[in-house]
């Protein structure tokens, strides 16, 4: 007997690649039983902040993620294309109808069962745990407990972007007083860029919060969003994550007024964070804001920062890139709980969860996808353990590895990223169909 508990857009994916397999789950959901702060559809697969699952063309990252998707035998994909509504680029579902489906799919299937009841306790292995960002308080104890604690219950991120989009004639690389490598890009500011920026970051427009997110926003201190620091006072900012101490712009033989520091994001270097610049900010307003940063004019960003309730597993620790638990090799994670963020990437999670659990059960290799792909990319980065304070993270062209030669039209750059990964994806399924495990 395999285990899935949660009915959510990843929970219903696995589910269903298990069962497609010729296996029987026990698909198991609080609904109607109970619902989270967010939920209200007793329906499976529930959107809830939007109806959108972004672009549709290919040469987009929610583009290719969709395709590569369907090529792995998708449920939800072909659902939400028989619910589309008009939305011009993008798929966008009429959300009721798109739940339905999955819920109708999910409840006829043969080898499924639906176990209507909240788990409270981890299931025996094999089986897969996808209950999402808002986990009910006893498993999400549970699981923080079979962790060793390494579980977020709380989102702060920082702005993400790629290094290719950077001005590399205003930032520097540099360790404050030489130390180490130079392992930090700086972005110096002199006294009337920062006060510019200090003055727009303190009048941006701040993201509303729901409900039940407020009072765990309250007690997050650890985090403190870049605009609450800076309402604190002019120079907070410059004692705190813009401090100029340490450090020499070579441009100018001076040090600056105050800096902005950017670090690594994955191991290949192609993506880096904004230091301290957790923030709660409207999407908009952090690209208008953040933009005036030197050397950040016309940064591509890959992810915006955010800051609100989401629990999460430090996945990098925890987590086989095939979704499995390093601990019990026979107990996987998928959707956002592992790191991803996004429906379609939640979903992705599923599938390639559901697929791995089947073929550890007959003895074979599980999937490893290259890396060119977005489902390989994104199964890599919440594996990696290279990623420090981890963040989760959605399906970006930046996570993916770079051209051979760089090509600066953006459009046509992204369409060579999307034909490179579909290629290396069919490759890559075509090589492992028969792979078996090797005994150790």
């Amino acid at each position: 007997m395999i285990t899935v508990i949660g009915a959510g857009l990843a929970g219903c994916e696995a589910a269903w690649q298990i069962a497609e397999a010729g296996y029987h789950v026990t698909l198991c959901e609080m609904k109607p039983e109970k619902h989270s702060p967010a939920h209200h559809s007793d329906d499976f697969a529930e959107l809830v902040c939007s109806n959108s699952l972004k672009a549709a063309r290919l040469d987009s990252a929610a583009g290719l993620l969709k395709a590569e998707m369907e090529l792995l035998g998708s449920l939800t994909v072909p659902c939400a294309k028989a619910t589309a509504v008009e939305a011009g680029g993008a798929l966008a579902v009429d959300r009721h109808r798109f739940s339905k489906m999955v819920t109708e799919k999910i409840r006829n299937h043969p080898n499924i069962t639906v176990l209507e009841q909240e788990i409270t306790k981890i299931p025996d292995a094999p089986a897969v745990i996808a209950t999402g960002p808002l986990t009910s308080d006893a498993l999400a104890d549970e699981i923080a407990s079979m962790c060793g604690g390494a579980l977020s219950f709380f989102d702060a991120a920082a702005p993400i972007v790629t290094f290719e989009s950077l001005d590399q004639s205003r930032i520097f690389f540099a360790s404050r007083y030489g130390r180490g490598e130079a392992d930090y890009i700086n972005c110096p500011m002199n006294r009337e860029e920062y006060e510019a920026f200090y003055d727009a970051l303190i009048h941006a427009e701040r993201a509303e919060q729901k409900a039940f997110e407020k009072d765990s926003f309250r007690v997050y201190e650890g985090c403190m969003p870049i605009e609450v620091l800076a309402s604190r006072g002019a120079d907070t900012m410059r004692f705190g994550p813009m401090k100029p101490v340490g450090l020499t712009d070579p441009h100018t033989g001076r040090r600056p007024y105050a800096v902005v520091q950017l670090r690594k994001e994955n191991r290949i270097g192609s993506m880096y964070n904004l230091v301290g610049f957790q923030t709660n900010l409207k999407f908009g307003e952090q690209k208008r804001v953040f933009s005036m940063i030197p050397g950040l004019e016309h940064a591509e960003f890959v992810r915006y920062g955010v800051m609100h309730r989401n629990s999460f597993l430090d996945s990098p620790r925890l987590l086989n890139s095939d979704f499995s638990l390093k601990s019990t090799p026979m107990l996987f994670f998928a959707g956002q709980m592992t790191g991803v963020e996004g429906y379609m990437e939640s979903a992705g999670s599923g599938i390639l969860a559901g697929k791995n659990l089947v073929r550890k059960l007959r003895g074979e290799v599980p999937i490893t996808l290259p890396r060119e792909t977005m489902l390989g990319a994104l199964s890599r980065y919440i594996s990696d353990p290279f990623v420090e304070n981890f963040q989760p993270m959605g399906a970006n062209m930046g996570i993916l590895p770079d051209l051979p030669d760089r090509v600066r039209d953006k459009k046509l750059k992204y369409g060579m990223l999307a034909e490179r990964s579909m290629a290396a994806l069919r490759d890559a399924l075509g090589e492992q169909t028969d792979r078996k495990a090797v005994k150790a």
